[in-house]
């Protein structure tokens, strides 16, 4: 297995002894400090020199400290292989994607010390963890972060058609939920640290999957694939529809919603149809993102109490709730890796393209 190196210039000192995750930590808000970032920069620790970890950008929080974005990459880093990058916390408020991102990273770095067969499959296949896209956000339990944008509505792209009021993107007001930012303003620096690590480490690559995680949307689990911004069809829609029968085929008893977002809703500013447009400038480069959106509202459900709690709208309060939400996932985020490491094995051949997208074309667009 090829180690990864830190960043020359990049020191941290962890307040914590290297220890598992306690994954309750990330229940508590404190305007003190941040969990989830204490709960990263011990995984680090743990890692040690097996882990390449990079901060993209440093952010401003309200109360003048500085709080960094870690990216923590692992794995074969020859441009040649195939990338996974796994994405948590770009909305303040839905700690459980960060949690769920957290308790992957840790497993795998504990994997590291012990795993032959995982130590040989990363000879194969790029880590990459963002687990904390926007800390400030979090820090003050905003989905937005602490300019008041939404980063999910921050990229250059505007909707083909009607959005629904303000939850598709709005330009009126940053007091507002989904509020875009100015026109004309440049991304903000979470948004650029996100499209630039996936630049660096993803697109560079001819095949990568990136899976993005929230929550706050029903009661089923679903897995979104671009776009949000209109009703055309990707590209890839073959890729996509052949990822998902792998899935299936070996996942056979599952909760999820397989599903284009513009089924659901179309919004501007979707970052990751702005990164799929980019990565479409190469023809030969297949890049599929995929956006993990827990429906919080089982929770909420089993647990109405819950719906006077801004937090517990969007994340589990009940500590073996959490436990079993992260269980849950773990097992789609090591798919992904195992996917995108054999992705040779089941990408659609340039015979079989055609017949897996009209499929697709059947199940999602009909």
């Amino acid at each position: 297995m090829r180690a990864g190196r830190r960043a020359e210039g990049v020191r941290y000192a962890p307040r914590h002894a290297p220890g598992s995750f306690d994954t309750r930590d990330c229940r508590h808000v404190s305007t003190q400090k941040l969990p989830e970032l204490e709960a990263l920069e011990r995984i680090i620790e743990l890692g040690g020199a097996q882990l390449d970890v990079r901060v993209l950008q440093q952010v401003l929080a309200p109360d003048g400290r500085q709080l960094p974005i870690h990216a923590i990459a692992l794995g074969n880093p020859d441009p040649q292989v195939p990338a996974v990058g796994f994405f948590g916390g770009v909305h303040g408020l839905e700690r459980i994607g960060s949690a769920v991102v957290l308790a992957y990273l840790q497993q795998v770095v504990q994997r590291l010390q012990w795993d032959r067969s995982f130590q040989q499959q990363l000879e194969s296949v790029r880590l990459v963890f963002v687990p904390i896209v926007n800390p400030g956000g979090m820090l003050l339990g905003t989905r937005a972060n602490p300019n008041g944008v939404d980063l999910m509505r921050n990229a250059p792209v505007d909707a083909s058609d009607a959005v629904p009021f303000l939850v598709g993107g709005q330009r009126r007001s940053r007091g507002l939920p989904w509020y875009r930012g100015r026109v004309g303003d440049p991304m903000e620096l979470e948004s650029e640290a996100l499209c630039g690590i996936v630049r660096a480490e993803l697109l560079a690559r001819r095949f990568s999957i990136a899976l993005d995680c929230h929550s706050g949307f029903g009661v089923r689990d679903r897995i979104w694939f671009p776009y949000a911004h209109t009703r055309e069809p990707i590209e890839h829609l073959a890729e996509m529809r052949a990822l998902k029968e792998i899935f299936l085929q070996t996942h056979s008893h599952h909760q999820y919603i397989f599903e284009p977002q513009s089924r659901q809703y179309l919004a501007h500013g979707d970052l990751w149809d702005h990164l799929y447009r980019q990565a479409g400038e190469d023809p030969g480069r297949v890049f599929l993102p995929l956006t993990l959106e827990m429906g919080s509202w089982l929770w909420i459900k089993k647990n109405p109490r819950q719906l006077f709690s801004v937090k517990g709208i969007f994340n589990p309060l009940i500590e073996h709730r959490q436990q079993r939400v992260l269980r849950r996932h773990t097992a789609l985020l090591d798919f992904l890796v195992r996917a995108a490491a054999s992705h040779r094995l089941w990408q659609p051949a340039f015979d079989a393209r055609a017949g897996q997208r009209a499929l697709a074309l059947q199940e999602w667009y009909d």
